[in-house]
């Protein structure tokens, strides 16, 4: 019997000839890809021909790197150590971006991780051998097995209303904003609910003429702390929606916003007046259903991101209710692909675990990652409508 029992259908682009031969392609190192490298290798994975990294990014540190400059460590709700190393104590006031960048960097030197970067995968094909071709824009892999670890940073979403092409002033998401010096005397509308849509409405406000801060629904902010029994059941509502093959929410979403010191200060600053969704964008501002209107120079949308699946197209992996079918990290459809830092595990602490999760699912298999896939099991779902 051969490595899969379905015929494949391969991509006539799809080089099957040139290429280099590994086991397991990791896609993303950040949190979830570094997880995921260490484990292969504990499992004994060789590097390079065992387990490699490709990574999109210019340096180490995921989409940490990327984070706006003011971000500071103490202002971060968590960073998980990764496996092996510890972050230890760190400076409250540094930035982000670059605590979690030198963390990442020490523990890629510290394990020999084998990351290549900067190499963005474009797209990832079905081969006749029951292997996958990996094409990136440093060239091809073939590989038994794939752990997708890409997350959401580089794939923001930008809510559609109704005149937004029309407006005059400025629109940008949360993954553009650097420093609130750029809004000082401007007219800022905040649209979002989460963690960070607060944080920077906190920061904007402080140098803005106006801001407007607006949500679909009001955010509910419980008293209390963030325990270990409140993270497990956000994360079981989320693969609950996974194993449903259902879109996930993130993990934030769905844990909510607790109050922390800097939320009741803005409470007693008169910050967190929410307005509902506005009906309409002009070219000077928006509108609300009831004709209201707020003069606005910018627009900030802080509505979050989805999972970075694109590449994954050619697969089909899409379940009908729009989603990706999952077992764990193993996607239904396709015993060979495990998505961690996806759905229940796209937290710090739950991409360790995943990742442990997925390494052991490999490993079990042995050395040869022999695979297959039920027939029929592939849905029918275009991929172009679909996304992934």
């Amino acid at each position: 019997m051969s490595a899969r029992d379905v015929d494949v259908v391969v991509s006539p682009d799809v080089d099957v000839v040139s290429g280099r031969d590994v086991d397991v392609v990791v896609i993303g190192a950040g949190q979830a890809g570094l997880s995921a490298g260490y484990f292969l290798g504990r499992a004994g994975f060789a590097p390079e021909t065992g387990y490699l990294l490709l990574d999109g990014g210019a340096g180490p540190g995921g989409a940490w790197r990327d984070r706006w400059p003011t971000l500071r460590m103490s202002a971060v709700h968590g960073v998980h150590d990764l496996p092996g190393r510890p972050l230890g104590e760190v400076d409250p006031d540094r930035p982000a971006a670059e605590v979690v960048s030198d963390y990442f960097a020490a523990y890629e030197r510290e394990f020999a991780l084998p990351v290549r970067r900067p190499v963005n995968v474009t797209s990832v094909h079905d081969l006749p051998d029951g292997r996958l071709a990996v094409r990136t824009d440093a060239g091809r892999w073939r590989t038994r097995a794939l752990v997708n670890a890409t997350g959401t940073w580089r794939q923001p979403f930008w809510p559609y209303y109704s005149g937004q092409e029309t407006f005059a002033g400025r629109q940008l998401h949360t993954a553009d904003y650097r420093h609130p010096a750029e809004f000082a005397g401007r007219r800022v509308v905040v649209v979002g609910g989460g963690t960070s849509a607060l944080q920077l409405l906190d920061e904007v406000a402080a140098v803005a003429a106006e801001t407007r801060w607006v949500t679909r629904r009001p955010p509910e902010i419980a008293d209390g702390a963030y325990t270990p029994e409140w993270g497990r059941a956000a994360v079981a509502r989320v693969d609950a929606r996974v194993r449903a093959g259902l879109p996930p929410t993130s993990v934030v979403a769905a844990t909510g916003l607790m109050w922390t010191p800097q939320l009741r200060r803005m409470r007693a600053e008169g910050l967190l007046r929410r307005l509902p969704m506005f009906d309409r964008i002009t070219p000077d501002g928006v509108v609300w259903p009831d004709g209201s209107g707020f003069a606005a120079d910018v627009i900030l949308w802080c509505t979050g991101f989805r999972a970075v699946l694109g590449h994954l197209a050619p697969l089909k992996l899409r379940a009908p209710g729009g989603g990706i079918l999952m077992d764990g990290t193993r996607v239904v459809a396709d015993e060979r692909i495990h998505l961690i830092g996806y759905g229940p595990s796209a937290s710090t602490i739950g991409a360790n675990r995943a990742a442990r999760a997925a390494v052991h699912d490999l490993a079990r298999k042995g050395p040869r990652l022999s695979f297959s896939v039920v027939a029929g099991a592939l849905p029918n779902t275009s991929s172009a409508e679909r996304g992934a």
